[in-house]
């Protein structure tokens, strides 16, 4: 498919997903992400029922390009839609991993192999915060603020060889 949802080749006769609306608009949103990895996992959709966003809880988090420091929730739009693939661009935009309201969950990176990981993370961190939120008797857990994720850089201190 081409960004103006053009099908260029498809040898097995099968129709892209009918979702490749919303994927088309990230790939426009953000000319930086080249991969996009979408998942109905357990914790991280279950928080997207509840239209809850998923605070930084962990500093794990700070690989997920948490603008707001928090997982955002894209409002509701009907699978297939362009609703849908409208409200998934404000909120990919402040973060590379996102929760769909009543629906799933994504993750975006340059590569493939790290979309698929940031996915990974985002529903680690679902768990995390849910299994949190249940030890504390529903109370909200402290988070990282914005900034102090945003510090994160890989240490110098370690080379490589090649």
């Amino acid at each position: 498919m081409d960004v103006e949802a053009n099908v260029i080749e498809s040898e097995a006769g099968l129709r892209p997903t009918s979702e490749c609306l919303m994927h088309i608009e990230i790939y426009k949103a953000r000319p930086d992400v080249f991969a996009i990895s979408h998942t109905h996992s357990l914790y991280a959709t279950s928080f997207a029922v509840l239209n809850k966003p998923i605070p930084a809880v962990v500093y794990e988090c700070a690989i997920l390009n948490l603008k707001d420091g928090v997982i955002p929730v894209a409002p509701y739009g009907r699978p297939g839609t362009p609703a849908l693939s409208n409200s998934v661009i404000e909120p990919i935009k402040r973060a590379d991993a996102i929760l769909m309201e009543k629906h799933g969950a994504i993750g975006v990176d340059k590569d493939p192999y790290e979309a698929v990981l940031k996915s990974a993370y985002l529903e680690e961190m679902a768990q995390i915060y849910y299994h949190a939120l249940v030890i504390n008797g529903g109370k909200e857990p402290e988070s990282f603020a914005p900034e102090e994720l945003q510090r994160w850089a890989y240490p110098s201190q370690i080379k490589f060889s090649r």
